[in-house]
């Protein structure tokens, strides 16, 4: 970079990204330091199992980007990266050969489950309908205002949307299909789900895949990185990689300090900068469930019983209602699942050319105890078993990483969480301290940029965006955010 930087990013994941191009728009110079050897965070891709065959590390599939606010302005087709959409967004198979399923239209999917067909469209039908103003006030808002738009469909989201998922699903549901349908959708939350909001979640990406779908990345999740970070180089902004900040006062004097990182990693950059009752806030910030996660070399695709789970780009396997919230609740209790709850991504249903010809690739994770060891992968391929006998004679090669792997591999997965912090309601409220700003940190000019910060996990670059937004307002007096550049033709 030609001269000294206006603003440095630490942490080059989707948010830390994010937060330097909105930066970069308003003119800024911007430097992003990641630590790793290539940028992307939790949206690397690399061959994990042989050459030739292209796994997602982190995450796979991009509900959020495909709705955020961020990635729309944004717009990554323009940039060359394509969006791919499977015929079926997500399945949830059932014994006995049979499956709930989640199509792109809504009628579909209704008429798919019996007599909850009514119900699910009296359920879902406002918030898809009015679904770009929802997904909008939830990423944006950081329910920090009262929302403008939607009002019905926002009010209907937070009556259904607070309890937990049983109470909804029983609520409304009377089979096994739309109560395991949404059960499923909720449990990407890694929040036990006996507990509150973990219907919203449900309700949220149930209502995503009618929506925006549940795309995957053609390539590789490491394109959308790739974009980024081409994006910012042309507006005259820099990546330095394989760089650890390990001390806050290696950017003394730099007007702004964006920190793509956990509440614990800022407090130990910052040191005595940090005053005690923030850092007693920060002990208090919990972490959630860790990860185990497995992918496959496969020679041919999994031999699914219901042929309609072989065309689903995500897999979820639990059984019924009951299964999931039971495989759910033993990791915050210390204990792993006999039969987990597995979420599975199927990248070669839509991207074949991830894998050498006639070959595929498998995604997998489940829940495990935060910091957990425990090899997981005779549980998942059980669990996978159960719904496509025959699927570990098609296994070529796998790979494992575990909770602490997970971590040495991305820091923000403190213990193998990979959201960054429980999303209990306290902790989406208060977010990662009790503050009105909960980017702002008490090291003037130093922001919080992560996950950790609302809206919370996902790959929709909010929290970073909502950060520069802050940032610009604060440091540089910009009162009004300006719009993202284009993509140079």
């Amino acid at each position: 970079m030609n001269g000294k930087p206006d603003a440095v990013v630490v942490g080059a994941g989707p948010n830390g990204l994010a937060a330097a191009l909105r930066l970069a728009a308003a003119g800024l110079r911007v430097q992003v330091v990641e630590r790793n050897a290539q940028a992307g965070g939790g949206i690397r891709t690399a061959e994990l199992t042989r050459p030739g065959f292209a796994h997602d590390v982190c995450a796979a599939v991009h509900p959020m980007a495909a709705a955020a606010p961020f990635f729309r302005e944004f717009d990554l087709a323009s940039r060359g990266v394509r969006l791919l959409h499977p015929d079926i967004p997500y399945a949830h198979p059932l014994d006995g050969g049979r499956a709930a399923v989640a199509h792109r239209s809504l009628a579909e999917t209704a008429e798919g489950l019996g007599r909850d067909a009514p119900a699910y469209r009296r359920l879902m039908g406002p918030l898809v309908e009015s679904g770009e103003a929802v997904v909008d006030y939830i990423l944006g808002s950081a329910f920090r205002r009262l929302p403008t738009r939607a009002v019905p469909a926002l009010a209907s989201f937070a009556v259904n949307g607070l309890p937990d998922i049983g109470w909804l699903t029983r609520r409304w549901f009377s089979t096994d299909g739309p109560r395991a349908l949404l059960a499923g959708a909720a449990a990407h939350g890694m929040l036990e789900l006996t507990r509150p909001i973990t219907g919203g979640l449900g309700l949220l990406l149930g209502m995503l895949a009618h929506h925006s779908g549940w795309p995957l990345v053609e390539g590789g999740s490491q394109r959308m990185a790739d974009a980024m970070v081409t994006a910012l180089e042309e507006q005259g902004g820099e990546v330095v990689t394989g760089h650890e900040v390990t001390d806050l006062r290696e950017f003394d004097g730099m007007p702004a300090v964006l920190l793509d990182t956990s509440p614990a990693g800022f407090v130990r950059m910052a040191g005595d900068r940090v005053h005690g009752g923030y850092r007693r806030w920060v002990g208090r910030y919990r972490h959630g469930p860790g990860v185990f996660k497995v992918d496959w070399a496969l020679s041919e695709p999994v031999p699914w019983t219901n042929p309609q789970v072989r065309r689903a780009g995500t897999v979820h396997l639990a059984g019924t209602l009951d299964e999931t919230v039971t495989a759910e609740s033993a990791p915050a209790a210390g204990r792993h699942p006999e039969r987990p709850f597995v979420l599975v991504v199927q990248p070669t249903v839509v991207d074949p050319a991830r894998a050498p010809s006639g070959r595929h690739v498998l995604w997998a994770y489940v829940h495990v105890p935060h910091g957990s060891t425990v090899d997981m992968t005779g549980r998942i391929e059980t669990q996978i078993e159960r719904f496509a006998p025959g699927f570990r004679d098609t296994v070529l090669d796998r790979h494992t990483m575990n909770a602490p792997q997970l971590e040495a591999y991305n820091p923000n997965d403190v213990g193998g969480d990979i959201s960054n912090g429980e999303a209990s309601l306290w902790q989406m409220l208060a977010r990662p301290v009790p503050r009105w700003n909960p980017y702002k940190t008490p090291v003037r000019g130093t922001y919080l940029a992560s996950a950790a910060t609302p809206p919370g996990p996902a790959v929709h670059g909010m929290c970073g965006d909502n950060a520069a937004r802050v940032a610009l307002r604060e440091v540089f007096g910009v009162r009004e955010a300006p719009t993202l550049r284009p993509a140079r033709t």
